[in-house]
């Protein structure tokens, strides 16, 4: 799969023009479907979400919710606004659903999800075995109102992972409307896409990314070394999800080949000055 090279677009920091001086990878910019970078808040106060945006929010496409937190999060209307005024999407974990489904209350959820301004909604069965046809009209009626993300993959690291079944679902899951497929990988790091030691199951890429394209899979990828793999498979920008907010400047500058597990081995130096 050859990386996927965007057009070089300006952007700015609050002091100006960010620098551009060095040979970088090319980013894409905000509002992107491709370079996507998915957050994952466990929870944290308001003061740290409005922290976290203010330090990285040009970074940052998808905030979710997870665990079912937004459920419970006090502080959840507060981040909501917060989320607008910097124009990321703001996504339901999948395992609220799950339950929501278990419950029979999955129109109620959805009703509620878009009154208090959510707009996206993760659809998963990674804990509550959900059929595939009840998957599938799950994500259609969501898809009617959210930006969908529809993951494949369990959280049971008992569970067989083969390449053909996550291909066959990633595929089902975007034709009935998903906009990204989200491959199952944890806060953890340890399931679905990677084994229990970490490590990525390069047959399961590549057979997702083949069956709906790069551009529609978003890889949950917590750990470093999981991103720097991706981002060497893919270049600058694949979607990469689970990220911890306060590492979000720390993933930007793998992308763009700034940390060692992604840098280029091949330098050029501007050498001695000579003879004035």
């Amino acid at each position: 799969m050859q990386p996927v090279d965007p057009p070089r677009v300006g952007t700015r920091t609050d002091s100006g023009p960010r620098p551009d001086f060095l040979d970088l990878p090319r980013r894409t910019a905000k509002p992107r479907r491709i370079g996507v970078t998915h957050v994952l808040d466990n929870g944290m106060p308001v003061a740290e979400a409005e922290h976290r945006l203010g330090a990285a929010a040009d970074s940052i496409d998808i905030w979710k919710f997870g665990w079912g937190t937004a459920y419970i999060d006090p502080g959840l209307d507060a981040k909501l606004a917060l989320l607008r005024e910097h124009r990321v999407l703001a996504c339901t974990g999948g395992t609220l659903l799950e339950v929501a489904w278990r419950d029979g209350a999955t129109r109620p959820m959805m009703a509620w999800a878009a009154r208090a301004g959510f707009t996206a909604l993760e659809v998963s069965c990674g804990t509550i075995p959900i059929p595939r046809e009840a998957k599938s009209e799950l994500i259609r009626s969501a898809a009617g109102h959210f930006t969908v993300l529809a993951e494949v993959g369990s959280k049971d690291a008992a569970a067989p992972v083969t390449a053909q079944e996550w291909a066959a679902d990633a595929a089902a899951d975007r034709e009935a409307g998903a906009t990204w497929v989200v491959t199952e990988g944890r806060e953890s790091g340890t399931v679905g896409l990677f084994d229990p030691a970490g490590e990525v199951r390069a047959e399961v890429v590549d057979a997702v990314v083949a069956a709906v394209g790069l551009p529609a899979v978003l890889f949950e990828a917590p750990r470093r070394a999981q991103q720097g793999w991706l981002i060497r498979r893919f270049g600058a920008n694949p979607n990469l999800g689970n990220i911890a907010p306060s590492e979000v400047l720390a993933l930007e500058s793998l992308r763009l080949g700034l940390r060692s597990d992604t840098m280029p081995r091949t330098t050029q130096s501007d050498g001695p000055a000579g003879p004035a």
